[in-house]
């Protein structure tokens, strides 16, 4: 009976010991808006620094001024395609969703819900036609339409030589008046990085 506890707890203390030696990653919080680049690719900051950066460009120039003098009132913007054709693969969507809460939190410009969450907003419409009360039903047909569409991409180049390299991303985006089709602003923005002691892959 001792002979097999004395071997149940070599085992045991093994086992520790393995996996106190297996190499798990040490993981620390930092803060979501500290800048960091760990592998040279487009991250969360370089998303959320062009978004505020190109937002608050476009709301400076006169298109808005405009808009306001001819129509009184905020514009209304909804972001159309932002296509990826960079090299490596961008997640889009998190792109989107930063320009939308830099104009949002701007105060200047109205945002409306893209295609997808318009759908799921007329199903609960719907529901609530045949459910909620009329006081608190919400009507068809008082949606409110866009007057200006964002739309864009976002592109790079990569120059390579051995253990270095430098990156090139440039993004474009464009806002086109739904009434007359006019491209009322261009933005660009260009971010370059440089990259040592590691190559850099699709």
């Amino acid at each position: 009976m001792q002979v097999n506890a004395v071997i149940r707890a070599a085992a045991l203390a093994a086992v520790l010991v393995l996996a106190g030696c297996s190499g798990a990653p040490k993981v620390s919080r930092i803060g979501t808006d500290t800048v960091t680049d760990v592998s040279g690719r487009w991250n969360d900051t370089d998303s959320r620094l062009v978004s505020e950066e190109m937002i608050a460009d476009m709301l400076s120039r006169p298109w808005i001024e405009e808009h306001r003098l001819n129509y009184g009132g905020r514009p209304a913007v909804i972001v159309g395609r932002i296509r990826n054709v960079s090299h490596e693969h961008i997640n889009t969507e998190t792109f989107v969703k930063d320009i939308e809460r830099a104009l949002i939190n701007s105060g200047r410009a109205d945002f409306v819900a893209s295609r997808d969450e318009r759908d799921v907003v007329r199903e609960e419409r719907a529901d609530q036609d045949v459910h909620a009360s009329e006081s608190t039903r919400s009507a068809m047909g008082q949606e409110r339409g866009a007057d200006y569409m964002l739309s864009g991409s976002i592109n790079s180049i990569v120059d390579a030589a051995g253990r270095r390299a430098v990156v090139y991303y440039q993004v474009d985006l464009e806002l086109i008046s739904m009434k007359d089709n006019r491209k009322v602003w261009i933005g660009q923005k260009k971010i370059k990085k440089d990259i040592e002691a590691g190559a850099i892959r699709p």
